[in-house]
């Protein structure tokens, strides 16, 4: 079964084949954890990289909110957080806005690893930047797996079994 996580939401599984996917990721970033040993999965839609405001309605809809949250969702699925990896995606510059600094896409990437660095939780795969849009998806099961498509592209894989870990795009 596919989970399709909209903007602001997040999911989890333990369940061997379902998929969780970020469809249509421009500036967004599509937040994977994964627990690997335990067939753990939990996907976050993130938009922006902070919250104006303690306790949104959406809190996966922000980086500083997500996060954390997003661990504890996959905590509450049975992942062990000394397990926890991560795979990001999206982070595109979708809108030329004349170097005004509002890089959105930049600004949600660089908010999400500084806030996965702090958590203490590594980041094996990264497919972010440029200025397409992507959609992510998480294979659930014994052995998880991640895919990226790039619009118009064909879907690769960005993090697989033990031994692979991959960085296909970092701008």
């Amino acid at each position: 079964m596919e989970t399709v996580v909209r903007m602001g939401e997040a999911s989890a599984s333990n369940t061997p084949a379902d998929v969780l996917a970020c469809i249509g990721l421009g500036s967004c970033i599509g937040l994977a954890l994964v627990d690997r040993s335990k067939g753990v999965a939990a996907l976050a839609h993130v938009m922006l990289p902070e919250s104006a405001q303690p306790d949104p309605p959406q809190p996966h809809k922000f980086a500083d909110l997500a996060v954390p949250a997003l661990v504890d969702l996959a905590l509450a699925h049975g992942a062990a957080s000394r397990r926890l990896e991560a795979a990001v995606a999206g982070g595109a510059a979708m809108f030329q806005l004349g170097g005004s600094g509002q890089d959105i896409g930049a600004r949600n990437a660089h908010a999400v690893a500084r806030l996965l660095d702090a958590a203490g939780i590594p980041v094996r795969a990264t497919a972010t930047g440029g200025s397409t849009g992507r959609t992510l998806r998480i294979h659930v099961g014994s052995d998880i797996a991640i895919t990226v498509r790039e619009a118009g592209g064909r879907e690769e894989q960005l993090l697989g079994d033990t031994t692979h870990t991959g960085r296909l795009v970092i701008a």
